[in-house]
């Protein structure tokens, strides 16, 4: 693994400018090269978290009309037995990476926020997320309510994890000169490794869900 080469971040930049199948066509074997085959060796070196999915280069617009037919970034994702889940994605800005429970299913939900609630592993949590942003991480979730769930009080002291309906911290490293380098597998795993401590409370008090799923994290 060589890392992600420089010109699948031009790639992606002409890509945002002309986000055509004219544009897709003529650069449909520059992609193969410079983003997909170098994303899919990465997830090799990576593979000690999972077998890695990577997602289409497509945009399905069979709902929405609007988006542009193709994605300006490619991701790859898995889950582990425990049910954490490892994501790394390439764009024109660079490198991000996340992890932990970015969308979670009707059931984890509610283990989550049943976990939160009660003070003792509550607080746990509270205190694991607020030493990962004094690292450096961003936290996040695919979405999270406007005011407090039902039933909980608008002053819960961890009424903002408890709006949340996932839990995941991510790290945005841009485009630095690492990431055209083999550094990039040891920045990853230092990156996810960091997380492990809430990835473990995670997997203790959610886990994975036993309902079919509704979708695909990507």
């Amino acid at each position: 693994m060589a890392g992600i080469p420089t010109d699948a971040i031009a790639f992606y930049e002409a890509l945002e400018a002309d986000n055509s199948k004219a544009f897709w066509e003529a650069n449909r074997d520059r992609f193969k090269r410079v983003v997909r085959a170098p994303a899919e060796e990465l997830a090799g070196e990576l593979s000690t978290y999972g077998d890695f999915h990577l997602f289409r280069p497509h945009n399905d617009l069979r709902f929405q009309k609007n988006k542009p037919p193709y994605k300006t970034h490619q991701g790859a994702y898995t889950e582990s037995e425990g049910g954490a889940g490892f994501y790394f994605q390439i764009s024109a800005r660079g490198l991000m990476c996340g992890t932990g429970y970015y969308a979670m299913a009707k059931d984890q939900l509610e283990r989550f926020r049943s976990a939160v609630d009660a003070d003792h592993t509550g607080a746990e949590i509270m205190a694991i997320v607020a030493e990962l942003v004094g690292q450096g991480y961003s936290v996040g979730a695919i979405a999270e309510l406007k005011t407090a769930p039902r039933g909980v009080p608008k002053d819960h002291p961890r009424i903002e994890l408890l709006r949340r309906k996932g839990l995941m911290v991510s790290k945005d490293f841009g485009a630095p000169a690492w990431i055209h380098t083999r550094r990039i597998v040891e920045r990853l795993r230092r990156a996810w490794d960091g997380a492990s401590e809430m990835n473990a409370w995670l997997d203790a008090h959610v886990g994975p869900s036993t309902l079919e799923p509704e979708g695909f994290f990507g």
